[in-house]
């Protein structure tokens, strides 16, 4: 039996989630909630609620890092909310520029050391996501969907708009719509958020029922499983037919790309697009994949981890054997497992544009044929590199450990 306390997730840029927090609150629920709009001033404020009232503590930005400030308050937090008797569950309202996937990672993954009387580990020892509930604004979400304007202008956060509620979507296994757009953008949207989420049960009201949503959500939802590029792109059941000129495309091919022109075929993922995600095989790298994602006008290129035919055997063993069966299937005597796959979300642009771009991208035959030729190659991608301690969206890694951290007014929780 799994003792662990239920923890439900919600997020949103747009979108009626204080409501859909609240409208959780009940006997044995809390809501944990950081605000990071005082960041300026260098605090967090966290407030937890309960049906009896709310408890504000402000918490000093641990040495100027959001990021760091929330791994040390709130993961210890969780673990010792779960030790309270009168605690049977959790909600998480996430302040909107967080993402429920990266938060979700550090629950399962990052190590919280130093809270008394539990062994040190991360705070998936003690809590389980139950559901992510994302929540948007029918009238203007998928213009922020497609758009490319800086979520934080004028700061190190490198992030879009456009990435940040394309991802909270992406990850969610309910979704609440605050209703208003009009007949046709409405269907519009659906088709993409029915192709975004599939499976995601969707309520368009402004007062959510999220209990019963949440009843609503399938046995095969994610619930917080983080995937990588080497997972399935095609989550779920999405329709693949078109529907008010939204349609997802599958691109896949056996041969690398051309780095160069791999590097100028992307532009056509920036443009009536809302989504593209997948691997990449690149020939100037041969080790690794590469994580290609773009969501309106953003897009990221990083490094997906090696591929199977790169290890060892015995780093081989220690890869989910789902993902072993996977490649096993596609094998290639020569190149192994190595390919690339994406699935791209289009809204208003040419399917028949962008799959051809992308195969022009790829190796000719002549090229294909002369492997030796590939490592002198340019290759514009190169290295990803990113400071965790710089990292807004919570992505932690997997080595981190963390010490419960006290807010400056110290209070019960």
């Amino acid at each position: 039996m799994d003792t662990r306390t239920p923890l439900i997730v919600v997020s949103g840029l747009h979108g009626p989630t204080d409501r859909a927090a609240r409208a959780l609150l009940r006997p044995g629920t809390v809501v944990v909630h950081h605000d990071l709009g005082h960041i300026d001033e260098a605090v967090v404020r966290r407030t937890v609620t309960t049906v009896d009232g709310e408890q504000l503590d402000v918490l000093e930005l641990a040495h100027g890092c959001i990021s760091c400030t929330l791994r040390e308050d709130l993961l210890p937090l969780l673990r010792r909310l779960h030790t309270r008797s009168s605690v049977d569950r959790i909600v998480l309202h996430l302040d909107p520029q967080l993402e429920p996937e990266a938060l979700c990672w550090a629950v399962e993954h990052v190590v919280v050391a130093g809270v008394v009387g539990q062994i040190d580990g991360p705070a998936a020892r003690d809590v389980r996501v139950e559901a992510v509930v994302t929540c948007l604004d029918a009238q203007t979400w998928l213009d922020d969907a497609t758009g490319d304007v800086d979520l934080r202008p004028g700061t190190d956060d490198d992030r879009t708009v456009a990435q940040v509620v394309v991802g909270q979507v992406e990850f969610a296994d309910a979704l609440v719509v605050a209703p208003g757009a009009d007949g046709w953008q409405q269907a519009r949207l659906h088709a993409v958020l029915s192709r975004l989420a599939p499976g995601a049960p969707i309520t368009w009201t402004d007062e959510p029922d999220v209990d019963a949503l949440l009843g609503q959500v399938p046995p095969t939802a994610r619930r917080g499983s983080v995937d990588d590029a080497h997972a399935p792109l095609l989550r779920g059941q999405p329709p693949l037919g078109e529907d008010c000129g939204v349609r997802l495309l599958e691109f896949a091919a056996g041969r690398p790309f051309h780095p160069q022109r791999l590097h100028e075929a992307i532009d056509v993922l920036l443009d009536g697009v809302v989504r593209a995600r997948g691997r990449a095989w690149v020939a100037t790298q041969p080790g690794n994949a590469l994580l290609l994602e773009s969501a309106g006008g953003g897009l990221r290129v990083a490094h997906a981890g090696p591929w199977l035919a790169s290890m060892t055997p015995e780093q081989q063993e220690r890869v989910p054997a789902s993902r072993r069966a996977m490649a096993a299937l596609r094998w290639d005597e020569t190149h192994g497992d190595r390919d690339s796959s994406l699935v791209v979300l289009v809204h208003d642009a040419d399917p028949d544009e962008i799959l051809g771009a992308l195969r022009a991208a790829l190796l000719t035959d002549a090229e294909f044929a002369d492997p030796d030729s590939w490592p002198t190659w340019d290759d514009p991608f190169g290295d990803y590199h990113r400071d965790p301690c710089e990292d807004l969206e919570l992505g932690l890694r997997e080595d981190t450990a963390v010490e419960p951290a006290a807010p400056r007014k110290e209070g019960q929780a």
